[in-house]
């Protein structure tokens, strides 16, 4: 595949869909700016008084104007590349009510998980010392764990039905395919996608006995038996290779680099705004705007290590079904359906792909040596 056979719709749907990550990522940079050096330490003592001592309270106040100025400012961005671009494309079943819903469901599911997070996070902060940043890493890791084993059976459910898949022929592919591995075939699961989206989709997700590999309900309505097992032994190489696992302990290393760059930077950046050091909860939006530059200048190499998992899974789905025909017309659809760009530039995929482009994809599929 050349650039010049990318039709101009999905061209045009990859450059908004770009332009809205781009600008919603530099908005919210700008917004945590203005928070972090301006906005909070000139209403710090405000806020203070009107809390008062309690440091609870303070972090609470601090992390509710924070998310709400982070919010209302990058909404217009999200409604128009989430909502008004997947309707232009075609791509959308969704009512505005609908989008609606979702947002205010998002908004709540991440209240709760976000001020359980940052209580943990400033509990270890006020309570450990001059180690904070190492017992930050531990509880990180326990975090993610535990949101692992509930993320498919507890948060997901509340944005999508859920549901076993019950195609005996399927099931009698997937149970051939996963002999020999630990993959249960009880844990293949339909994800209703299509209240929203034309798109389709599939992942592995959850931890232990709640991973579970999911199937958008898209995808099993338009693609063939062989192209639904080509996708599931795709999902079963990510569960053969550890990616998750192995996924976790990169998370462990950056995130013990991120406390500490967090440690150094605020040591020295939040006394001279007027703060109270690190533990100080009226300098949340700094240390989120360390966290953020942190994140974004680590995405390229997590976004490659994403991209040579997955290159790791196709190869496990050629050779664990020996169906290369199935292999590209399945991944072939998927792009068609979900309007990828086969070829994006070089830069734009090894910045902001964390899977590899199709025509990569395709191209290692027909490089594969037959078995």
């Amino acid at each position: 595949m050349s650039n010049d056979a990318t039709p101009q719709d999905v061209k045009r749907y990859q450059r908004q869909k770009l332009l809205a990550m781009f600008g919603g990522t530099i908005l919210s940079l700008l917004l945590l700016s203005l928070l972090a050096f301006l906005v909070l330490p000139a209403i710090g003592p405000l806020i203070k008084d009107s809390v008062g001592p309690n440091a609870w309270l303070q972090l609470l106040a601090s992390a509710a104007l924070t998310v709400f100025c982070l919010e209302v400012g990058t909404l217009p961005i999200d409604f128009w590349s989430s909502y008004v671009v997947e309707h232009q494309h075609g791509l959308s079943n969704q009512t505005l009510g609908g989008w609606i819903g979702k947002r205010l469901k998002g908004w709540l599911v991440g209240a709760v998980l976000g001020m359980l997070l940052l209580s943990g996070l400033y509990g270890i902060l006020w309570a450990a010392g001059n180690a904070w940043w190492i017992w930050a890493t531990v509880g990180w890791l326990a975090a993610t764990l535990i949101l692992g084993r509930i993320l498919p059976v507890v948060i997901l459910p509340i944005f999508y039905k859920v549901v076993p898949v019950e195609n005996d022929d399927l099931l009698s592919r997937f149970r051939k395919l996963s002999e020999g591995t630990t993959l249960a075939v009880e844990g293949v699961y339909r994800l209703d996608l299509s209240a929203e989206t034309k798109k389709a989709n599939a992942a592995l997700a959850g931890l232990g006995r709640s991973r579970r590999v999911l199937l958008g309900d898209t995808l099993l309505a338009d693609f063939s038996p062989e192209e639904i097992e080509v996708v599931f032994a795709h999902e079963l190489g990510h569960h053969v290779h550890g990616h998750l696992a192995k996924s976790i302990v990169l998370n462990v290393f950056t995130s013990i680099l991120a406390f500490w760059l967090i440690d150094v930077t605020m040591g020295r950046v939040a006394p001279a705004l007027g703060f109270d050091g690190v533990g100080d909860p009226i300098a949340l939006p700094l240390l989120l705007w360390v966290l953020a530059l942190f994140g974004l200048a680590l995405s390229p190499l997590q976004n490659a290590i994403s991209r040579k998992h997955e290159f790791e899974s196709d190869a496990y789905a050629l050779q664990r079904t020996q169906n290369r025909d199935a292999f590209r017309t399945a991944f072939a659809k998927l792009a068609q359906m979900n309007k990828s760009d086969p070829n994006p530039h070089p830069l734009v995929e090894w910045l902001f792909y964390d899977h590899p482009a199709i025509g990569r994809r395709l191209a290692a599929a027909d490089a594969a040596p037959p078995k």
